[in-house]
């Protein structure tokens, strides 16, 4: 009895702690399931929102990779940063690293020096007074060709519609190369053609590129200005316009007779029913034939950002001389004072710095081949884009000019 009682009690006690058990258990190993729950979705929703987070600028980098107009990657990421706050951080390791790396002092690479062939072509014949020669560096001695300015594609009565040179404007490091290039007036059209990306703005006429019945009579094409966001200027084409024409900036203008002129808005040059294209870009350089003061302090950011002044570069300018010729300069290894100098060089009394940095600085001049295709030729063979360029649409707005 007493077995069968214990053994009752303790089946019975089994059951019962069993059941009171297994429930008990159960709530217990339930009761902290709706907390994992809850920090699972928080941890699923903070997933996502990083995922988002990294999703949409590499939506919009790769967009920026892809976006039509030809561009280096390194450019397409440097501007992408810019657009995207980061354009102080790009300023001072630019101001870094071209502030850092600068110029040796020997002698100049051959390679980098422009090829003369050009000048026999036209050996023996007599030729219309061209450019004066820039002044040799002073203390070293003048390379084969420095300074001699060699004539390039005729216009259609023989005459040279453009000459170039090449001379060295720094008697610190005469290893820097500046090339030059002249080209008459009155013998050349000049036209602005805005980029897929600059100036931005209005729908432009002319895809970007040199406009395909203009290829055979090209004479130069050429980079225009800085990112209209960093020109501190406005931009001006067949009667649209984006950013604001500001008075005192420098500004090259093309008429509807096809000249282009160089000069400060409001006092050289204005808008009037005769005016096409109007590209601002910063403020001038070159003045009453001199580099302006203050281009080593750049006081007030009037040429763009803090120390940029200051930057071994490849840069490039353009002006005008006396009697209206255009002249466009550009280099590896300048700095905004080099530039002016170069230009003043040069034989130019009004001048403005154009875009900077090997991915944008472009010239090229034309002239037919023996085969009677026109064909392009670097001014300086170290300039790292193609020399047809521009024959594609681009991304940045540019200057080209044709036999008239």
């Amino acid at each position: 009895m007493d077995s069968d009682h214990a053994k009752t009690a303790t089946t019975g006690d089994r059951l019962l702690v069993r059941g009171f058990g297994s429930s008990d258990v159960a709530r217990s190993q339930s009761a902290p399931r709706p907390k994992r729950s809850v920090r699972r979705r928080i941890l699923r929703s903070g997933v996502a929102l990083m995922l988002l987070a990294l999703l949409v600028p590499g939506v919009s980098y790769a967009q920026a990779l892809t976006y039509s107009g030809s561009a280096t990657w390194q450019m397409r990421s440097v501007e992408w940063l810019r657009d995207h706050g980061a354009s102080s951080l790009v300023d001072r390791v630019e101001n870094w690293y071209y502030t850092s790396n600068l110029p040796s002092g020997s002698a100049p690479d051959r390679a980098a020096l422009p090829s003369g062939a050009a000048r026999g072509a036209l050996a023996g014949r007599a030729l219309p007074a061209s450019p004066a020669a820039p002044p040799p560096l002073a203390r070293h001695p003048v390379l084969p060709g420095e300074g001699t300015w060699v004539p390039g594609r005729l216009d259609p009565s023989g005459v040279p519609a453009i000459y170039s040179s090449f001379f060295r404007p720094d008697p610190h490091y005469p290893s820097v190369i500046a090339g030059a290039a002249w080209i008459r007036a009155g013998h050349t059209s000049a036209h602005l053609v805005a980029g897929t990306r600059e100036p931005g703005g209005a729908r432009w006429p002319g895809g970007a590129r040199v406009a395909p019945g203009d290829v055979r009579r090209l004479v130069a094409t050429f980079n225009s200005g800085w990112k209209m966001s960093d020109a501190a200027g406005g931009f001006y084409l067949s009667g649209h316009s984006t950013g604001k024409l500001l008075n005192g900036q420098a500004s090259l203008v093309i008429d509807n007779s096809g000249a282009a002129t160089v000069g400060q808005w409001a006092r050289d040059v204005a808008m009037s029913s005769h005016v096409v294209a109007v590209r601002q870009n910063l403020a001038l350089i070159v003045d009453n034939r001199r580099p302006v003061n203050g281009l080593a302090a750049n006081s007030g950011h009037r040429w763009g950002s803090f120390e940029n002044q200051l930057q071994y570069t490849w840069r490039s300018g353009v002006g005008v001389d006396a009697n209206g010729n255009l002249i466009y300069v550009s280099g590896e290894n300048l700095t905004l004072q080099t530039l002016a100098v170069a230009l003043a060089d040069a034989g130019v009394v009004r001048g403005m710095e154009l875009d900077i940095h090997s991915a944008l600085v472009s010239f090229a001049t034309w002239a037919p081949s023996p085969t009677g295709k026109v064909v392009p030729t670097k001014l300086l063979p170290g300039m790292g884009r193609p020399a047809d360029r521009y024959l594609a649409a681009d991304q940045r707005d540019f200057f080209y000019l044709t036999l008239k």
